[in-house]
């Protein structure tokens, strides 16, 4: 036997352990991350509460040397004074009518159009959707002055359906939802309802319309928006019957300009809408994070 010695290997000191993906997302926001939210939700609301505070003030706070920061006690006055300035209540109802309908028909015919073109195979279906992604880039007010000449030959002028039917459907609502559906819409389960018996427009129903939810409640909060705060085409086809937008812009029509009453009256439409936030920031937060969870 070999009186060299026998060298046994080195133990080899443990590996540290690595730290998994789930230690990076246990980890908390810090006070920086707080402190950014908290700085855009600053910036963010500051508009809103400075149009309050302007509108709870008198006419003389703009001859102050520094703007005020908190709001005065005259809220309720200048509204007063708007009511009895403007037809408040019938623009509100005629903007109610004018965004709602606008909002069903762009929202229904959006899904409808883009189901066809995600889901369906037809002729020239390629060439259509060229075709509509391509109007898109036409800016609006090159077709003010047709669509004001065909309004005025139809007898709609002054009327609220002046307003509607041109707005009935937009490229914009087709191809979101075009895009939504070519993803979150698998052929199979098209597939399966067909051989279950289903029609075309039941698939529809019973397929398209559940996955769509979420980006229909999306389309819907965006036009509805759209159409209340729109003001040119309103104020060109139906002055003597206005919306909200319109009828506002009468409080600054004369020489004196009191800014404390047009802010009032600026923050009375914009409340219904904060409103609408409010109740659908549901579905908004869902269908963003339903679209960022696919992608």
């Amino acid at each position: 036997m070999s009186n060299a010695t026998i060298q046994r290997p080195a133990r080899q000191a443990p590996a540290p352990k690595r730290r998994g993906k789930n230690f990076s997302m246990d980890r908390r926001p810090g006070f920086l991350t707080y402190g950014i939210l908290l700085a855009f939700l600053i910036g963010s609301t500051y508009p809103l509460w400075y149009s309050f505070v302007i509108g709870s003030s008198t006419g003389g706070v703009f001859a102050s040397a520094y703007p005020p920061l908190l709001p005065g006690g005259h809220f309720w006055t200048n509204v007063a004074e708007v009511l009895d300035s403007i037809d408040f209540w019938a623009a509100l109802g005629n903007s109610i009518i004018v965004s709602s309908v606008i909002t069903f028909s762009v929202v229904s015919f959006s899904t409808l159009a883009g189901y066809a073109f995600a889901k369906l195979r037809f002729r020239g279906r390629q060439g259509l959707l060229v075709f509509v992604i391509a109007t898109l880039a036409v800016p609006t007010q090159l077709g003010i002055i047709p669509m004001f000449m065909m309004m005025k030959q139809f007898g709609w002028t002054g009327s609220l359906g002046a307003v509607i039917i041109p707005t009935l459907v937009t490229a914009f609502g087709v191809f979101f939802m075009r895009q939504y559906l070519v993803e979150n819409i698998p052929d199979e389960l098209i597939e399966a309802a067909r051989v279950d018996g289903a029609s075309m427009i039941g698939t529809f129903w019973h397929v398209g319309v559940p996955a769509a939810r979420p980006a229909m409640a999306i389309l819907s909060l965006f036009t509805f928006m759209t159409a209340w705060t729109d003001y040119l085409w309103p104020m060109l086809v139906a002055p003597q019957n206005p919306t909200l937008q319109v009828a506002l812009s009468q409080l600054q029509s004369a020489r004196y300009v009191d800014y404390t009453i047009v802010m009032s009256g600026a923050l009375m439409a914009t409340i219904p809408l904060l409103v609408l936030f409010i109740l659908a920031g549901k579905q908004l937060v869902s269908g963003i994070m339903a679209g960022a969870v696919k992608g």
